[in-house]
């Protein structure tokens, strides 16, 4: 196998034949476009190489990534190709298609895809990373499903779309290899993207499954209908729920060993809908659990309030927020900073997200009849020093929790509040009398996640002053940054969370206004007047530190 590009590099004395024969070897055994391997293995840069293809064969250079490219172009050309050749297919003007290549000498590809798509063929040179970053862009989305699903055939039309199914023929059904593969894919996928839900939703006309990164759901891919029971089956397989049982919500739990030595966890919801079962994994990565308290995103202040108040020998500790605010996260940092030889700490939650050495954690069980409060009754005659409860639901849960913090125990838990002050209002509708909330009561604290700016493509996003000024911001003007959007952040222009914090500590002011039946907007002025930092304003100095974006505040927080 010879190539025109490294037989011309050859004659120019840019390459020695020891080294063109290496590369043509790696081409061989691992595909691609030669420029590709030659760049790779150092024989040339992109830049050498670049000016001396845009000369010698007078070809517009062009960045596939800073392209428009519509889903419709990309679906021309088949992966396969793409992959094999090292090319991007970036327009079609009537019956004319460009081609972005590493290798514009390799004639095979062109008249491949001249065959193959029954276009004429127009070729523009890129650098080889370019392709390699635009690949993963633009094709990452489908990755081993195409090919998944290709496999699938006619396989599996015997799984009927109505309420009489046949239980063996849906056991063989989640056995086929296709479907184990589909599944497999789908669940490796959702973890190289890090994300932290997967949806497998039925509708009428289509099946959709989407990731939930970074806390924004996106559509991953939308399966063949015929293929809904087959793929919820074996997912409940894999979870060892009852197959059988398609009318009543299932949860159950997933192990998978990764490379490394590294366990992933997915907590599995079923939930008869009224086109099937829609199945939500929740992925639970023990090897990502943030338990240093000190990148959790708290500021200098907030930090200290929060660790005097579990330092604390008892009293009550509350964090607030809606679900998949990373009230657990920041539970288990403090349970972690609190988990020393001679504490005794005791964990009531539902479910058990990650496995903690040296807690005592407990799943409660309500069809048997083990809820919070049965627990906590538990935990107060096994010598408890510190007693986490995953969230306090109703009175008799709140009524024993209150109980052991006045009887010198540090109790930890969560309430479903939009933010600190109206926790205090909660609790009181509960039926929790007003001087026992503010004797019981350490500090309170809401949170919110918000999604980090990509480092790799951060860049200025000037706004006038007054803009600031409407949302909240005091400070002096500064100049907000944003994700340009790039092959590392999947064009989200976002990666990773971090949190905000709005840390209310019980004053003697809070105290007596909270005897005085004050409400929750009285509550609020009260505890600004002492130095708390509301949501918002934790947001804005995470905007004038430049590490998200105002858009992602302003979605986020409410306004004060």
């Amino acid at each position: 196998m010879s190539s025109r590009l490294g037989d011309l590099l050859h004659r120019r004395g840019d390459l020695t034949a020891e080294q063109l024969k290496h590369a043509l070897e790696q081409q061989r055994e691992q595909s691609g476009a030669l420029a590709t391997h030659l760049v790779r293995l150092g024989y040339t840069t992109e830049e050498k190489l670049l000016s001396y293809l845009e000369r010698e064969y007078r070809l517009p250079v062009v960045d596939p990534l800073s392209l428009d490219i519509t889903r419709e172009v990309l679906g021309i050309v088949p992966q396969t190709l793409v992959m094999k050749h090292h090319l991007i297919p970036t327009s079609l003007v009537r019956s004319t298609l460009t081609l972005a290549m590493a290798d514009p000498s390799n004639i095979m590809a062109i008249n491949e895809v001249k065959f193959l798509t029954g276009y004429d063929v127009k070729v523009a040179v890129a650098a080889p990373s370019v392709i390699q970053q635009a690949i993963e862009r633009y094709y990452d989305r489908n990755t081993d499903y195409d090919e998944v699903l290709s496999k699938l055939g006619e396989s599996l039309e015997l799984v009927k779309q109505d309420d009489d199914i046949d239980l063996q023929e849906l056991e063989r059904a989640t056995e086929e290899a296709p479907v184990v593969r589909l599944v497999n894919a789908l669940l490796t996928d959702a973890i190289r993207k890090r994300a932290s839900d997967v949806h497998v939703e039925p509708y009428e006309k289509v099946l959709r499954i989407r990731f939930r990164i970074d806390g924004v759901l996106y559509e991953i891919m939308q399966p063949p209908l015929r293929l809904k029971n087959a793929i919820t089956s074996r997912i409940k397989v894999m979870a060892q729920l009852d197959i059988a049982e398609r009318r009543l919500p299932q949860d159950g739990r997933i192990k998978m060993k990764l490379a490394g030595n590294r366990e992933m966890d997915f907590r599995v919801s079923v939930l008869p809908t009224i086109f099937g079962e829609k199945v939500v994994l929740r992925l639970l990565d023990k090897s990502n659990l943030q338990l240093d308290m000190t990148r959790l995103g708290f500021e200098e202040e907030a930090l200290r309030d929060f660790k005097a108040a579990i330092a604390k020998p008892y009293g009550m500790v509350l964090v607030t927020g809606p679900t998949g605010s990373g009230k657990t996260t920041t539970l288990y940092s403090a349970l972690a900073e609190l988990n020393k030889v001679g504490t005794n700490i005791s964990t009531a939650e539902d479910p058990v997200e990650f496995n903690l050495v040296g807690i005592n954690q407990l799943q409660v069980h309500d069809e048997i009849g083990l809820n919070f409060a049965g627990a906590l009754r538990a935990f107060l005659r096994q010598d408890p020093d510190v007693i986490m409860v995953g969230e306090i639901r109703d009175f008799e849960t709140a009524e024993i929790s209150v109980k052991a913090a006045l009887t010198g125990h540090l109790v930890l838990s969560t309430l479903h509040t939009n933010d600190a002050p109206s926790t205090v209002n909660r609790l009181l509708n509960m039926g929790i009398e007003p001087f026992l909330v503010a004797s019981s009561v350490n500090l309170v604290m809401a949170q919110r996640l918000a999604r980090v700016i990509c480092s790799h493509c951060r860049e200025d996003n000037p706004v006038a002053p007054e803009v600031l000024r409407e949302v909240g911001w005091q400070g002096k003007p500064f100049t907000p940054q944003r994700g340009a959007g790039c092959p590392n952040c999947g064009g989200t222009s976002y990666k990773g969370r971090i949190a905000l914090y709005e840390v209310m500590p019980m004053s003697d002011e809070v105290r007596e206004q909270i005897l005085a039946g004050a409400t929750a907007l009285d509550l609020k002025r009260t505890a600004i007047q002492s130095g708390m930092k509301t949501l918002r304003q934790s947001g804005l100095s995470k905007v004038a530190e430049g590490m998200t974006t105002l858009e992602e505040i302003l979605r986020v927080t409410m306004a004060d």
